[in-house]
């Protein structure tokens, strides 16, 4: 039989090629840990396969599995000199999840598994310590009954918090035996409330119900959305992880702690962590205990008063510090370990590569390289391009009147400005209305991953700079700041207090993640600083790709902003957008509304000076670099007046009756614009309309070579085509303008003509196309609808029911589909057959996503575009495509 069971130490785990795949990120690292003689406590992991087998068998183990589970707990028995559900020296084990990628906190966790009424007497017995044994089991019925019973956590915590209110204390750690008692009878009784049932004493039992409950967890809604939002396939699975309990809570000799061989704040070199005296690994996380700092300088640094663990733990520390710098060598990446202290002993729970924020990640990279720990190639493949969004946007204006409430901890970097909510359903429905907000917490828990991603940043009561808050929010590179003991949080009310202060559920703050400041009102921003790292990275990615990288723009302000992002030209300009402007619309009404051909001419002589100006400034910026511009697009429906006042304007420039405009306007309705009247079948009907777009063009650029601007290659873009006699007439009308021109003006005027494919015809008979188009853009958006037949305006209302059911494994408009990818390729070849200098590019939103990027640079596109502030993330995509191939 296939093993499906790993011993940390055995040398099966060794061999295993790919062993992520199997045993999952933790057990993997663990195995490797154990391999160099780090200590350990000894364990097995259960694999991914498993998961598979799981909800094959209708989510349950088989026998077989639970046989060979069995078999490696006796091996732990062993290595420990323990035994599980004795009641002399009992075994108390952990159980946690291990996807192949990390997904912090999204994924459930039981620990000191194996403790029950006579056993938890036992375990007092052996260590002499019954307030440790019984805060043990308390522990243990809480994380057992909420994981594997379903009960909410809030029913133990009011118990808790009520017991220490009577008690007149504050910590859980002010409790004795005789509290725990208490709790753990009041705890028994809510599972027997709340399941009809007995909380289970079998220590089997335990163990299987905590093993499945961790499968099921792959399938949770947090769980879901994490995966939704970092594209990792459902059917990778989990591995789980059983590992003999260590104790950080059994006294003042004990700790836990979760610390960064790096900050991954800032990527400054030096250790950056948390650790709690007298705890368990949970209390650093959930942030239910606010931790104290690793090293005396970070101590100092924040001014707090409790000792850091270099201070109080020396030994201990520097044995963690010596352990630090041998996996950061090893793994050569900054790594996020967690360990826990047992009566003056060190053990290493778990190491993985540390969630960094973008800021973080291009520090640490480059610093790496200076360091000779890795080459320039690893460097460029290693930062996430997505994350480079949030080193590109503004930062606090701090010329701005700033008004601070209160402070927390700097636990991941930025500033946001959004209305107070204090749920996260309440910050997913106010983000659907586009509306900014922060979500306000007395903790985070892994539930509330949804209302983190709508969130515009996050703000805590509780909690470290390693609590789940902030290691999520560094993540997803949201600002966060965390454990502001300042603020008096009250859910009921739906407000929260600070020293003066009371802050209202639709209250606007402002939160700055990288001071630890909660701000009254919307502050002001400023233009990101770019690092000397970040342009240091960006050259080594422009060496390595061959991609070029353009920018969709139309505004000379756009067009700046990508240039210096480091755009090679505009890969999309869209003339349409010039039209909405306040003293042109008006104008492009009259044209539109115009019955005549004379009328529709003299409206569009006003235009002609606007859309040439406009032009002018574009080519400028751009310099030299190539400017695709695509002709009116859309259907005509989306200029035409709405308002009375707005037809009423249009009917005395016209000079034509209200009723004769609103006639007109009922006539000029579609009932499916988007396939209607629109792109190059609007040039055919109103060929008036192209022609003076491409003089405007054609005479921009003429004005460009009087003015000794650096000449321009202008690309135009035929709309729409689906059929060759479509590009043939437009490129004919091009042609003809251009000739025009030239002859006005004595000067040659280099161009190209092509189109954008964008349905499936026009891909399908593409080698037709391509005998009259000197390019392809792919126009990815509108080629994805059309493929589909979906209408991506209204597909939000059940593209989640199509990813939940595995119809989809991510949003087609977000990375190109491999229907719509078959019908780039099939046009890409069938272009190049007919026409060897054919250039091809794509356009569409998907240009400016890595996975998308990575199929163009496969497929041997020559460029990609994208908006202005994803052209680095493109960059980045476009070089780490390259390394892959």
């Amino acid at each position: 039989m296939k093993k499906l069971v790993f011993n940390f130490k055995s040398k099966d785990s060794a061999k295993l090629i790919n062993s992520k795949n199997i045993l999952g990120g933790k057990g993997s690292n663990l195995a490797e840990m154990c391999k160099l003689g780090l200590p350990v406590p000894p364990g097995f992991t259960i694999s991914t396969e498993v998961c598979e087998l799981f909800y094959k068998s209708n989510k349950k183990l088989n026998l077989k599995i639970i046989k060979e589970i069995n078999k490696e707990l006796k091996n732990i028995e062993k290595s420990s000199e323990k035994k599980f559900g004795d009641l002399k020296n009992p075994l108390l084990v952990s159980v946690r999840s291990g996807a192949r990628v990390s997904m912090p906190g999204m994924m459930d966790t039981i620990l000191n598994l194996g403790l029950n009424d006579k056993t938890v007497l036992a375990l007092a017995k052996k260590t002499s310590n019954m307030i440790f044994a019984k805060d043990s089991y308390r522990r243990f019925i809480q994380m057992y009954s909420n994981v594997v019973l379903g009960i909410e956590n809030y029913n133990f915590e009011e118990l808790i918090e009520n017991y220490k209110l009577t008690k007149g204390v504050l910590l859980d750690t002010d409790l004795d035996d005789k509290d725990w008692d208490g709790l753990i009878k009041d705890f028994k009784n809510i599972v027997k409330e709340k399941t009809k049932k007995d909380f289970p004493q079998d220590v089997n039992q335990q163990l299987v119900g905590a093993i499945s409950a961790v499968f099921l967890s792959w399938e949770s809604h947090r769980s879901k959305i994490y995966r939704k939002l970092n594209q990792i396939p459902s059917n990778w699975g989990t591995a789980v992880n059983v590992q003999s309990m260590v104790f950080g809570n059994m006294g003042d000799n004990c700790a836990t702690g979760v610390v960064f061989t790096r900050n991954p704040s800032d990527g400054s070199n030096e250790i950056y962590g948390e650790y709690l005296i007298n705890a368990q690994g949970e209390d650093v996380v959930a942030g239910t205990r606010t931790p104290q700092h690793i090293t005396k300088k970070a101590r100092i640094k924040s001014k707090e008063k409790f000792h850091s663990m270099e201070e109080s733990m020396p030994l201990i520390y520097r044995q963690l510090k010596k352990i630090l710098l041998k996996l950061e060598k090893h793994y050569k990446d900054m790594q996020d370990v967690e360990f826990t202290v047992e009566n003056k002993k060190l053990w290493m729970l778990q190491t993985r590569s540390g969630k960094r924020t973008a800021k973080s990640a291009v520090k640490i990279a480059t610093d790496m390289v200076k360091e000779k720990l890795i080459s320039k190639k690893d460097a460029v493949l290693r930062i996430e391009p997505n994350s480079l969004d949030t080193l590109l946007h503004p930062t606090l204006d701090e010329k701005s009147k700033i008004e601070v409430i209160a402070k927390g901890l700097p636990a991941s970097p930025g500033a946001a400005s959004g209305k107070v909510v204090f749920s996260s359903d309440e910050a997913e429905r106010i983000n659907e209305m586009r509306q900014n907000t922060i979500l306000v917490r007395i903790e985070t828990s892994p539930e509330d991953i949804h209302g983190m991603h709508a969130a515009r940043g996050i703000l805590t009561a509780r909690g470290g700079m390693t609590s789940h808050a902030a290691v999520v929010a560094r993540g997803m590179g949201r600002p966060c700041v965390s454990g502001s003991s300042e603020i008096e949080i009250d859910y009921e009310k739906n407000l929260f207090k600070t020293n003066g202060h009371e802050i209202k559920e639709g209250d606007l703050i402002t939160i700055d993640g990288s001071t630890g400041r909660i701000i009254l009102g919307e502050v002001k921003t400023v233009k990101p600083d770019i690092s000397s790292d970040f342009s240091k990275l960006m050259s080594w990615a422009d060496n390595f790709r061959k991609l070029k990288v353009r920018t969709n723009s139309e505004t000379p302000l756009d067009s700046k902003i990508a240039r210096d992002f480091g755009a090679e030209g505009i890969g999309l300009c869209r003339t349409e957008h010039m039209f909405f402007d306040e003293e042109r619309i008006l104008s492009v009404r009259e044209m539109i509304l115009s019955k005549s051909k004379e009328d529709r001419a003299s409206a569009l002589s006003k235009l002609l000076p606007y859309q040439k100006k406009d032009f002018i400034e574009i080519f400028k910026i751009m310099n030299g670099l190539p400017v695709t511009v695509r002709l009116l697009d859309p259907p005509l429906h989306e200029f035409l007046p709405k308002s009375a006042k707005e037809i009423s304007d249009v009917s005395k420039s016209l000079n034509v009756s209200i009723n004769e405009v609103e006639a007109r306007i009922d006539e000029l309705q579609e009932q499916n614009p988007m396939l209607g009247h629109r792109g190059c079948r609007l040039g055919i009907s109103f060929p008036e309309i192209y022609e003076m777009q491409t003089r405007a063009i054609f005479e921009a650029l003429v004005e460009c070579k009087k003015r000794k601007i650096k000449s321009t290659m202008p690309e135009i873009m035929i709309p729409l085509v689906s059929t060759e006699i479509e590009i043939k007439i437009m490129k004919d009308l091009v042609i003809k303008v251009a000739r025009a021109v030239q002859n006005e003006n004595k000067i040659k005027i280099k161009f190209l003509v092509g189109t954008m494919i964008e349905l499936p015809r026009a891909a399908i008979k593409a080698n037709d196309i391509a005998k009259h188009a000197e390019f392809f853009s792919f126009g990815t958006n509108d080629l994805t609808q059309t493929t589909f037949g979906i209408s991506r305006d209204d597909s939000g209302k059940f593209l989640n029911d199509y990813i939940e059911n595995k119809i989809f494994d991510v949003d087609p408009f977000i990375s190109i589909d491999d229907g719509v990818s078959d019908l780039i390729e099939i046009a890409s070849t069938k272009g190049k057959k007919q026409n060897k200098k054919i250039k091809l590019g794509i356009c569409g939103e998907h240009g400016g996503d890595p996975k998308s990027i990575e199929f163009c640079s496969k497929v041997g596109l020559d460029y990609v575009s994208c908006s202005p502030y994803r052209v680095p993330i493109a960059r980045l995509a476009a070089a780490q495509a390259q390394l892959k191939k």
